[in-house]
């Protein structure tokens, strides 16, 4: 007998059903690591105060690869390196190393860092860091370090794509609260750098999962949202900070996985509390969210469908003045010294910088979610602003990601000034702070690539 309700739900279950089979398919996915600990003494980079190269190592630096999808699909490559920041021209030496024995666009290649600050300077990255000039052999040995990793980072890369095997994808999103606002605004205007309970911060932590046909974990992929800063300018050791912790518990509560833990837009947060206990406190809660969300349901994904890139020039705010310059001969040592380098310049013919190349990049699992790569240091309202406008369930967002070339500030952070704003610009050998409208710049881009598969769920503010 005839039920058209039956019919009815029957063409319901075959209509969706392709896109059941899509989400709930194995992919090839392939994971590696590889020991990126330098050889000692060597200068760490990301506090301007160590009188010393570092000469111990408490616990040694990794870099992870993760390959995504066979190369019938086109496979998508994320390399996450437990170091300050990389380069444009490291990561673009990583690109070139890959590509030389597999046919993988621009777009399908990440290299992000996890932004430690226990770890060695990174040639071509925040070039005045030190506030002074450096010895000819400290400088070698920097120089040796980078060239050395960007053949490591390769290396763990093509390991990855070597050992795809057939996989299912999940992910799921927890949360953690150790990320707490550092900028003290009064009436405005940034007024300190301390712990600020209130301001902005994104305390998402989203994990992706691949499990083996065997039901095995064999790899994850974590996020949050903080400086590595747990240890401070005092601990003058190779470390890798609360991330590398964290990766190495969840790789020892699930053997024969791999273990990968990017930043999200943490430019403005820091850990709290701070020392050298609490690496470990933090790395336990990291842990155990992903343990709670590996036991829960996770939603299904299938390959990455679509990959774009794309770079843009963002100009700096105004040109400064010599006189200027001159003037800031008498501030504080890291302006002082960042002005004497910007007047070497002028003296031997060579232009200031006036804008920043910057790095946006996205992929997506098919309508299920979107995941974006930020370059540089990326305060927290970025984050929140794009899941507002694209939905907090369906995007996820890496910062420290292809190059690091600044802090990246909102409208609302250059207006309110201080560190994030302008004063970090010292240390990255820019003579002012972007572009006021750096963050419609921005997002904008990102609205772009993710357009049309991703349209926003709210319309993006002018």
């Amino acid at each position: 007998m005839f039920n058209p309700l039956v019919c009815l739900r029957w063409l319901i279950i075959l209509l969706a059903w392709p896109l059941v089979g899509v989400a709930a398919a194995p992919v090839a996915v392939g994971v590696a690591r590889v020991d990126i600990t330098p050889e000692l003494p060597i200068r760490l980079s990301g506090y301007q105060s160590r009188p010393t190269e570092a000469s111990r190592v408490v616990a040694p630096l990794t870099a992870r690869a993760l390959a995504i999808g066979d190369d019938r699909d086109g496979p998508v490559v994320l390399v996450v390196a437990e170091v300050l920041a990389v380069s444009e021209a490291l990561t673009e030496g990583v690109v070139k190393g890959i590509q030389a024995r597999h046919a993988i666009p621009r777009e399908r290649i990440a290299v992000c860092a996890t932004h430690q600050h226990t770890g060695p300077s990174i040639h071509g990255t925040a070039p005045f860091m030190f506030s002074r000039d450096l010895p000819a052999d400290e400088i070698g040995r920097i120089e040796r370090y980078a060239a050395g990793l960007e053949q490591r980072l390769i290396e763990v890369a093509l390991a990855a794509l070597a050992n795809r095997a057939p996989a299912r994808l999940a992910w799921a999103q927890g949360r953690a609260g150790f990320a707490v606002n550092r900028r003290l605004i009064v009436d405005g205007k940034a007024a300190g750098y301390t712990a600020t309970p209130g301001g902005p911060v994104d305390h998402a932590l989203p994990v992706l999962r691949a499990v083996s046909d065997s039901g095995e974990v064999r790899a994850v992929l974590v996020n949050y949202a903080c400086h590595c800063t747990t240890l401070k300018g005092g601990d003058n050791v190779v470390h890798p900070d609360w991330a590398g912790d964290a990766a190495q518990r969840i790789e020892q509560a699930y053997p024969g996985a791999l273990a990968l833990v990017a930043i999200g837009c943490g430019a403005d947060s820091d850990p709290q509390p701070r020392g050298m206990p609490e690496v470990a406190t933090h790395g336990k809660t990291v842990a155990a969210e992903v343990a709670r969300l590996l036991a829960g349901e996770m939603e299904a994904l299938g390959r990455v469908t679509g990959a774009q890139f794309r770079r843009m020039e963002i100009p700096l705010a105004r040109v400064v003045a010599r006189s200027e310059l001159e003037a800031r001969l008498k501030g504080p040592v890291p302006t002082a010294y960042a002005a004497r380098k910007f007047i070497e310049m002028l003296d031997a013919g060579r232009p200031l910088p006036s804008s920043v190349r910057y790095p946006v990049q996205a992929w997506m699992f098919g309508r299920e979610l979107a995941m974006v790569f930020l370059g540089g240091e990326v305060v927290a309202e970025y984050a929140l602003r794009l899941k507002r406008e694209f939905g907090a369930d369906r995007i996820w967002i890496n910062a420290y990601a292809n190059h690091v070339p600044c802090y990246i500030p909102t409208r609302q952070v250059l207006a309110e000034g201080g560190y994030e704003a302008e004063n970090a610009m010292d240390y990255y050998g820019l003579p002012t702070r972007l572009v006021g409208d750096v963050e419609e710049r921005i997002v904008g881009v990102v609205h772009e690539l993710l357009a049309p598969a991703f349209r926003p769920v709210v319309p993006a503010r002018p």
